[in-house]
């Protein structure tokens, strides 16, 4: 079955997308090859040991997380698409096309599928423990230094009515912090994300309660690999 075709919106989506993915792909495939998952779609495994983000996401968060929660979109998406358009496509494609279409039910697997890919990818073990370069500049412009980052992705995410994430954005080389509800995401909607932080409970629950701000600020100050998130803004 031939895909849908996409607009000129949606084909210069793609194309950052297919950069995003080109940035990750190598570190992925170095670490681990793609978990066990029936269907067009497959889930990537873990670049690092489920232990490897602790204490600040302990391995009991990551196995839920990553095991259960994870997964299942990549299950539930592929037990959707058969028999339909997206069945040929890429992720990233299904993701903008879903969203684009108001395809709720695809919409809702496909973009919290790319969204944990994007999210795992993030923390994987190396790099400078603090923003450099271009993206350092970045966020001195947009935010002060990373301490101003740091609280106002905090503060963002306690603007999140219930689930969703938060997201550092690129526009044109200028940063912004955008929230958003349940599977929805900047790169939906034609955004460039470096980061995004899942601020669902499952995400935090079991190591912070109900202490969302403390986790948010935990993982930007100490397993965010900002070499990955540089690597995101020069895409």
């Amino acid at each position: 079955m031939n895909p849908m075709p996409l607009n000129r919106r949606e084909a210069l989506m793609l194309g950052g997308a297919a950069a995003l993915a080109a940035t990750a792909a190598p570190r992925l495939a170095a670490a681990q090859t793609a978990a066990a998952t029936t269907g067009p779609f497959k889930q990537p495994k873990l670049p690092f040991a489920e232990s490897a983000l602790a204490p600040t996401i302990s391995a009991e968060t990551v196995g839920l997380h990553y095991g259960k929660h994870h997964k299942a979109y990549f299950d539930t998406l592929n037990k959707l698409v058969p028999g339909t358009p997206y069945e040929s496509m890429t992720l990233a494609e299904v993701v903008v096309k879903s969203a684009t279409n108001k395809d709720t039910a695809i919409f809702n697997q496909a973009g919290q599928a790319w969204n944990h890919d994007l999210y795992w990818e993030q923390f994987t073990p190396g790099g400078p423990k603090a923003p450099q370069g271009q993206l350092a500049a970045a966020i001195a412009d947009a935010f002060g230094d990373q301490a101003g980052l740091v609280k106002a992705t905090t503060e963002a995410a306690g603007k999140v009515f219930g689930s969703g994430w938060v997201w550092l954005v690129a526009d044109a080389g200028k940063l912004s912090l955008v929230g958003s509800s349940n599977a929805d995401s900047p790169f939906a909607h034609g955004g460039q994300p470096l980061f995004g932080i899942d601020v669902w409970e499952h995400a935090y629950y079991l190591d912070y309660q109900n202490r969302r701000p403390d986790h948010v600020k935990a993982v930007l100050e100490t397993i965010v690999n900002w070499s990955i998130v540089s690597d995101r803004l020069g895409a």
